[in-house]
């Protein structure tokens, strides 16, 4: 708590997990299985897990075996950067990266 008594609301990881899920399909990725692709290539992944989402993002798109990189996520502000970065990863991935 701060000087002026104000805490911030405790994070509620099952209210943000639909949230993300409409952030990210508002980045053009579908859902299948879980799984969020562009194209029909995986490209992130989020779930619940306890009071935090467990997010994973691939490396680079993959038709084969993605290579996975995960992160938890605990609060508004992490998933927040989390979508931000993956936007930045889609914009700069092209076309021929599918």
């Amino acid at each position: 708590m701060d000087d002026l008594g104000f805490a911030p609301p405790p994070f509620d990881a099952s209210t943000a997990l639909p949230l993300l899920q409409r952030e990210l399909r508002g980045l053009g990725l579908t859902e299948r299985g879980g799984v969020f692709e562009r194209r029909g290539v995986a490209i992130a992944k989020v779930a619940l897990d306890g009071d935090t989402l467990r997010a994973g993002v691939v490396k680079r798109p993959s038709r084969g075996s993605p290579e996975w990189t995960h992160k938890a996520l605990k609060s508004g502000a992490d998933i927040r950067d989390f979508v931000a970065d993956l936007k930045k990863k889609l914009n700069g991935w092209s076309d021929r990266d599918d």
